[in-house]
């Protein structure tokens, strides 16, 4: 794979702009993380050469630090499911807090936003004290967007649970937009700031990148991804007010900054940094274009991005996960990048696959599939759907014994190890099909690797 991001560069440019902004409070700053901290896919693939795990590591060069996980207490009791694990956000809080203690990072606090006594937020709340996890509540504020002088108040931001912290990087993540993280560091700063300590906060978000053009399709990438949320990247006005110079930011801030404004105007401390914010561009720290080493791979790797993405909400779209504006809208960005879907070369030979699969009647059940992987050196593997396995679990096998030069007559699974499962699923657990999907084809595989020598080759 052409290589167009330098991790190393970029953490190393990162880490001094965080330790920076620190450098402008009383050595406590709350640092508002977006997206995913512990993998994050989309990164990866549309800046190749980024470390899946780079927030991690980037937190590591920080040291100093402690996380808090915020989570909605409407999202608890909606039983709101994360798209891309298909987890319930209370599951994926757990799951969460349990990565990022594998990772060595400690949550020292959850707190429980937007609460209204709902009986699924009480109940999620037990469940993380029973972990040992710290546990706060932050109840719904009335009039948040329009009464001020109540939201900054004893009655308001005052009235909310103190989360002491000892650290002078505060890291606030959550399970998604909405989850009230940024209400969480304004209470904690209008808490600090009554004790006459000066603390501060700011964004991290990856994306979009501020610093490149609106229409850049690493930025157009990221509108995809956020297609279900209706997220649009729009030049910020407060920037481009105040230095007459373009950067890019995303709907949601931009229409939040004036009531952030306000709020921030009426905190105890009118000489602290965070009034000098002129503009939601200004909170970010962020610093990812410094590692973008060539721009045409990131370009194109960006714009195969947006073609994934469109397929991604196609199969959301049939689960009912999505609706169909989701999908005109990723068809709309295809167009502004002037893409179409067989510019994803996968594309067309796995609808070939499919095709010969039906016209060699070599399917399952009248069902015919096709599934295609690239390799780096750009071969094509394919693969059809059969009574045994699933499109891709053939197209995973048929590439592992290319790379493996495996030839092509030769089985890598036991017929053995293949029956038993297909047995286990049909006659024991009653499901509808026995067809190996690709983590029990891995499984299989594993277990064939111990008596033969060619599938332990290709493990």
């Amino acid at each position: 794979m052409e290589k167009g991001f330098d991790t190393e560069k970029y953490l190393k440019e990162q880490t001094k702009a965080i330790l920076d902004r620190v450098s402008k409070f009383d050595k406590k700053l709350y640092l508002e993380f977006g997206g995913k901290l512990c993998y994050d896919g989309h990164a990866s693939r549309v800046l190749p050469g980024y470390d899946k795990e780079t927030k991690v590591r980037l937190l590591k060069n920080l040291k100093d630090i402690e996380i808090v996980y915020c989570i909605s207490a409407k999202d608890i009791q909606n039983g709101r499911i994360r798209n891309d694990f298909g987890l319930r956000y209370d599951d994926q809080a757990v799951k969460d807090i349990e990565d990022l203690r594998e990772h060595g990072l400690n949550v020292s606090a959850v707190v429980i936003n937007l609460f209204e006594d709902e009986p699924a937020a009480i109940k999620f709340k037990k469940r993380l004290e029973n972990m040992g996890t710290s546990v706060y509540i932050h109840y719904m504020i009335k009039g948040y967007t329009n009464n001020f002088k109540l939201v900054v108040s004893d009655e308001g931001y005052g009235k909310q649970e103190y989360v002491k912290t000892e650290k002078p990087i505060i890291i606030i993540t959550g399970t998604g937009g909405g989850s009230g993280k940024m209400s969480f560091c304004l209470s904690q700063i209008y808490h600090e700031q009554k004790k006459r300590v000066n603390s501060g906060f700011a964004k991290f978000e990856t994306f979009p990148i501020w610093d490149l053009p609106l229409d850049h399709p690493v930025n157009v990438a990221y509108e995809a991804a956020t297609a279900d949320q209706g997220d649009i990247n729009m030049i910020d006005p407060f920037y481009l007010k105040k230095y007459n110079k373009i950067a890019v930011n995303y709907n949601r801030d931009i229409e939040n900054f004036s009531i952030m404004q306000r709020i921030i105007n009426s905190f105890p401390m009118k000489d602290s940094f965070i009034s000098t914010y002129n503009s939601p561009t200004e909170m970010g720290v962020n610093r990812i274009s410094s590692g973008i080493t060539n721009d045409v791979v990131v370009r194109e790797a960006s714009k195969q991005e947006v073609i994934r993405r469109y397929f991604w909400y196609r199969q959301q779209r049939i689960y009912g996960i999505v609706d169909q504006n989701t999908t005109d809208r990723v068809k709309v960005l295809m167009r502004k990048l002037d893409v179409a879907i067989n510019d994803r070369k996968v594309v067309e030979s796995a609808r070939k696959a499919a095709f010969d699969a039906a016209k060699e009647k070599k399917g399952n059940k009248n069902i015919y599939c096709g599934a295609a992987i690239q390799l780096d050196d750009k071969r094509i593997i394919t693969g059809k759907n059969s009574p045994l396995m699933h499109a891709e679990s053939a197209a995973i096998l048929n590439a592992i014994k290319e790379l493996a030069n495996v030839p092509d007559n030769i089985d890598l699974l036991s017929k053995e190890v293949i029956n038993h499962i297909r047995f286990l699923k049909k006659d024991i657990l009653n499901r509808v099909s026995e067809n190996l999907n690709v983590e029990e084809t891995m499984i299989a595989l594993a277990i064939s690797s111990a008596t033969n020598p060619m599938a332990a080759h290709a493990v």
